[in-house]
């Protein structure tokens, strides 16, 4: 079965063939949901008046965004095939604003997790990527 998909562009037919300049066009297309996503979130909040206050807010905002999009692909194999293509939203509703009860003891921190919390796993493995050292190379 074949899908066409009609699509304009003023690139040059001689410098870029078809195949190329759809690959571009996706590129950019991906590029313009990060967008979206950042204006849905943190972007949301621009612009202040103050110049500095914007361009620190933009540095965080990215920042942000990397990190969340770096956990959401920590998360394991299990997650990754629903969390790679989610939104930062979605990241941080599933694995970062997580439902737990905060115990001390011995000054230790012990985080419970509710009984059959479905992002369970992925958390797991996020803070086993995230926190556990490297595995030890062997010549």
């Amino acid at each position: 079965m074949w899908r066409f998909h009609a699509f304009f562009t003023t690139t040059d037919p001689i410098e870029v063939d078809t195949v190329t300049a759809d690959k571009i066009h996706r590129r950019h297309a991906i590029i313009e949901q990060v967008h979206a996503d950042l204006k849905g979130s943190a972007l949301a909040h621009l612009p202040s008046g103050v110049f500095t206050a914007n361009a620190a807010w933009l540095v965080l905002a990215v920042i942000a965004f990397n990190l969340t999009r770096a956990a959401a692909t920590l998360a394991g194999p299990t997650a990754t095939a629903e969390l790679a293509r989610a939104t930062t939203a979605t990241v941080r509703r599933k694995l970062i604003q997580i439902p737990c009860r905060i115990a001390t003891s011995a000054r230790r921190l012990t985080l419970h997790l509710p009984q059959d919390w479905p992002w369970q796993t992925s958390w797991n493995h996020l803070i086993t990527g995230a926190a556990d050292p490297p595995p030890q190379a062997t010549s």
